[in-house]
């Protein structure tokens, strides 16, 4: 058996909740490993749906799940969904759930400099999700980020405070906003500290044990790799790195740690906010994929723009993410469509080119090639063998195969966990 990373192979949104809770049955421990409360995975059980932000998939199952050190975390915004899913019925405490005790905050100073700098940017706004999260690991990255483990005592957190504000306050000058006491930043912090520190934990110690136990790990991942810091579509971006290699690093396990990589992706394109979309569709086809699919971001209900399949893009992917295998989701949004196009090469300056460029420039300049497929007509909602898909269903997905050079190791037909044909067993791998 084997540990299985599972990461989006797109622009984040491509279903990666569903297949994580699919999974999470077979695993022994979830850990989330990027991101903040900026994503979110929306899970589908018994009818009943679960939308989740920071927790990791593995809690509505009640499996030990960890919030690793890569993760920024809102403990405000942490607390409330705790709250909101206990109302759901799902119990969640220190046994169920464990925070890296080195992981850093976002703080409400970070969620108002977030906001303030796309309002002065204007047009040239980046998009992010207005929730601290690029400004959290700017201040990790600087050294002056106030970690969990510091609200064991409050005179860390007072000198923490005293060096972030000196940088903070100068910002904020700087966009003529009003400057923030340290004191009342000081009186959040220890009002807020006895109720999540119960949480926190040395989880490299935890996964670390897990794994000499011969226990399934299941690291979870957010966003997609189209949004990685280093090889997504730069500066519309996320703050992290969301390619697999970061589950090592963001949950303090070696990267040996890290068995079988399953890249979830869409049977088409979506993505959130600003920046280049190749294949993005302006039509009626357009408008029938958002619907069908239900193309609102899970956290914060923008609807998401739609496009045809790019194959350079997750080639891409496959390859600078090490990813083994993909898990095609939404299959049966396409089942009303006569013909299917899929982006098979891009035109640049009257050059052919089989990869999404680094430079700004060129990847809002580039033109896609289109293969085109036949479609099926007829449903594939609910399939749950490869005898209940349509011959051209197959066909299509054979054709993705040899266009990513990654094979389909699991197929989802709806948002319901069982709808879901297993090719391959990641952790069996």
């Amino acid at each position: 058996m084997t540990n299985v990373a599972v990461v989006g192979a797109q622009w984040g949104d491509e279903g990666k909740g569903k297949v994580v809770d699919w999974l999470s049955e077979r695993a022994d421990v979830v850990a989330r490993f990027q991101g903040g409360h900026n994503a979110g995975h929306t899970l589908v059980i018994d009818g009943q749906t679960y939308k989740l932000s920071l927790l990791p998939s593995g809690v509505v199952r009640g499996k030990p799940s960890i919030i690793g050190n890569g993760v920024v975390i809102d403990p405000w915004a942490l607390l409330e969904e705790i709250k909101r899913v206990g109302k759901q019925g799902v119990r969640i405490d220190s046994d169920t759930l464990q925070i890296a005790e080195n992981a850093s905050l976002i703080l409400p100073l970070h969620k108002n400099l977030d906001l303030a700098r796309e309002e002065a940017a204007g047009e040239k706004k980046i998009g992010t999700t207005g929730r601290g999260i690029g400004p959290a690991y700017e201040d990790k990255v600087a050294r002056r980020a106030i970690r969990l483990c510091d609200l064991n005592d409050p005179e860390t957190v007072a000198l923490k405070v005293d060096r972030l504000l000196s940088h903070h306050n100068a910002l904020l000058r700087g966009l003529s906003q009003p400057e923030l006491s340290g004191e009342d930043l000081c009186k959040l912090l220890a009002d807020v500290a006895p109720k999540i520190l119960p949480y926190q934990s040395p989880t490299w110690e935890l996964l670390d044990k897990a794994r000499k136990k011969g226990q399934r790990i299941l690291f979870e991942g957010a966003q997609g790799a189209m949004l990685d810091l280093d090889h997504g579509t730069y500066p519309y971006v996320t703050s992290s790195n969301t390619l697999a290699g970061q589950a090592a690093v963001g949950s303090g396990l070696g990267p040996g740690a890290v068995g079988y990589v399953l890249g979830i992706t869409k049977s088409y394109t979506t993505r959130v906010g600003s920046g280049p979309f190749p294949t993005e569709l302006h039509d009626h086809v357009g408008e029938t994929l958002g619907e069908r699919g239900h193309e609102f971001g899970t956290v914060t209900g923008r609807r998401r723009r739609c496009g045809w399949f790019d194959a350079v893009m997750v080639r891409q992917a496959v390859k600078v993410g090490g990813i083994t295998g993909i898990a095609l989701t939404k299959l049966d949004v396409l089942d009303t469509l006569t013909e299917l196009n899929v982006c098979v090469a891009y035109e640049l300056k009257g050059e052919k080119i089989d990869r999404f460029p680094a430079s700004m420039a060129d990847q809002a300049g580039v033109i896609p090639v289109y293969e085109t497929l036949s479609g099926w007509n007829q449903s594939t909602r609910g399939a749950r063998s490869w005898a209940d898909l349509p011959a051209e269903a197959i066909k299509y997905i054979r054709r993705v195969e040899e266009l990513i050079d990654a094979p389909v190791a699991l197929l989802s037909t709806s948002p319901e966990r069982e709808d879901t044909i297993m090719v391959r067993d990641p952790f069996a791998d």
